[in-house]
């Protein structure tokens, strides 16, 4: 896509029709870890048909796995979630960046897909994905040259992205003044703190930055939002007292007259550990001068984990809402057994997640059957090697496999380009592909 499409007819079920089917006609082969390599050859579609079993099917140690009932599970959860709060879904496609994963999640009621980087936006605009929110202020020219080109090309297209500087307004001005033929719609982004992440600090610097958008005509301010997961030494208060702040933003810049000749306002927020506090304070908004799109960002809970995101999550604080499950397991190969304190597997940070938390030993599955992994735990990684420690009750053998649970689902995504979705039984009955 891009300027070229500018006579493009194809409708957004049209590219994400034909796009999809290039997925499944991708070939099979070395680039794509873990697969079986009698499989070489055969296209993704033609794999999916065989329904190969991923313990006796020929695939390869190690070997990612996504639960094909789990996933189902997360998805469904979070759509009867966000309808029950009356809020608008635009789940983080950065945490999988799959595009079979966004129209799943658009298939299941989310408003559209948010983003972190132009690129992300590039691959969500190749599968048809028609409404993007850009969580990232854009400032690159060429970022922005092409933006303008989708925008000009597809009328259908909506784009949201950040502002949290006037500089940043006059950069993206001089780069769309004259190129778009309609604005970019942005909100104000305000910051969660003093030594927070990006952002505008205060009030008044948001007033300046809206002020800054209105003086330009190649943006529209729509609305504010934030990142409540970057509140310092966040607890339930901190978190609800910014929560308040940028509703209580809103409000203002309503009764101002910023957001005079929209349709709505968008207010937006919530990352996967405090969306309940986003749902309570998101259901205190005043009635405003218009429809509030009260739109949520949580993306982590397609996958969910085993570590960071099952201690953190909301549903710990609200179990009668409901409970996700972890998606992934990484299965890996016991290769050596050097003593009775000791084992390594095949598989180390090439592969497995590791900026929050160790993998977690879960299961051990030897000649078809499987026992709890009693007394195994991952004590360090190696490029490709995970440090096993054992206790005398560890039942654990060379060629074993061991399962291991995941913490980050952003980082496990992106160590695979191909992962298999298995049912329960170990079918596997699809393949999401991944764009990092």
């Amino acid at each position: 896509m891009g300027a070229e499409a500018s006579t493009d007819v194809r409708t957004s079920t049209d590219v994400r029709t034909e796009a999809l089917a290039g997925l499944a006609a991708e070939q099979v082969g070395h680039r794509f870890k873990g697969l079986p390599p009698d499989a070489a050859g055969l296209t993704v579609g033609e794999l999916t048909a065989e329904r190969r079993n991923l313990f006796t099917g020929g695939f390869t140690t190690p070997v990612l796995a996504l639960s094909a009932e789990r996933l189902e599970h997360n998805l469904a959860l979070m759509e009867t979630y966000t309808a029950r709060h009356r809020l608008a879904f635009a789940p983080h496609g950065k945490t999988s960046m799959a595009p079979q994963l966004f129209w799943q999640q658009i298939d299941r009621g989310a408003w559209g897909i948010t983003l972190a980087v132009p690129h992300q936006v590039r691959v969500a605009r190749e599968f048809g994905i028609e409404r993007i929110f850009l969580a990232n202020e854009v400032v690159d020219e060429a970022a922005l040259t092409w933006i303008a080109a989708e925008l000009n090309a597809h009328p259908s297209f909506r784009l949201v992205c950040y502002v949290d500087s006037v500089r940043g307004v006059e950069l993206m001005d001089a780069a769309l003044r004259g190129v778009a033929s309609r604005p970019l719609d942005v909100v104000v982004e305000l910051a969660a703190g003093e030594g927070a992440r990006t952002g505008v600090r205060t009030e008044a610097e948001c007033a300046a930055v809206a002020d800054a958008v209105a003086a330009v005509p190649s943006l529209r301010l729509v609305g504010v939002a934030g990142y409540e997961g970057e509140v310092p030494e966040a607890d339930p208060e901190r978190v609800r007292a910014w929560l308040r702040r940028l509703t209580a933003l809103a409000a203002d810049f309503d009764k101002a007259g910023r957001f005079a000749g929209l349709d709505e306002i968008v207010v937006s927020a919530g990352g996967s550990a405090w969306f309940d506090a986003v749902a309570d304070v998101f259901a205190e908004l005043p009635e405003l001068s218009l429809p509030v799109l009260k739109l949520l960002r949580s993306g982590a809970y397609v996958s969910h984990d085993a570590g960071h995101y099952r201690r953190v999550t909301p549903f710990n604080r609200v179990p009668e809402e409901g409970a996700l499950h972890p998606a992934f397991r990484l299965w890996a190969q016991v290769v050596s057994r050097p003593s009775p304190e000791q084992a390594f597997v095949n598989a180390g940070k090439r592969d497995a997640a590791y900026d929050l938390d160790l993998p977690a030993a879960e299961t051990v599955r030897r000649a078809g059957a499987e026992h709890p992994a009693t007394g195994v735990t991952v004590t360090s990684l190696s490029d490709q090697h995970a440090w096993i420690g054992t206790t005398p009750e560890a039942d654990l053998q060379v060629g074993d496999w061991l399962a291991l649970g995941l913490s980050h689902p952003c980082t496990s995504f992106d160590k695979w380009q191909l992962i298999p979705v298995a049912e329960a039984d170990g079918t596997v009955v699809d393949y999401v592909r991944t764009f990092f």
